[in-house]
C-alpha cells in the first residue's frame, strides 16, 4: 500500500520525503483530496543501461575529448 501525502506537506519536507523514498517507500500525492501523482523508488537496474564500456576498450576509460573529436 502506498502511503498519502499532500502537496503542500511534500514540498515543505521534500529532504524527508527524498530519503524515506530512498529507503523504499511509495507516496501518492494528493490536492484537494484528489491523487495528483506517485513517487516510487527507482529500480537501478531499470534506470541505466550499459551501452559502451569504455573502461574495456583502454585501462582507466577514454577521454571525452577523444570521443568527440571522433564522430
Amino acid at each position: 500500500m502506498k502511503n498519502i501525502v499532500g502537496l503542500k506537506e511534500l514540498r515543505e519536507n521534500m529532504d524527508t520525503y527524498a530519503s524515506r523514498v530512498r529507503r523504499g517507500e511509495s507516496f501518492v500525492v494528493v490536492r484537494k483530496s484528489k491523487p495528483l501523482f506517485s513517487i516510487n523508488p527507482v529500480e537501478i537496474e531499470e534506470m541505466w543501461e550499459t551501452i559502451i564500456d569504455f573502461s574495456k576498450i583502454k585501462k582507466g576509460g577514454v577521454r571525452i575529448e577523444d570521443i568527440l573529436k571522433k564522430l
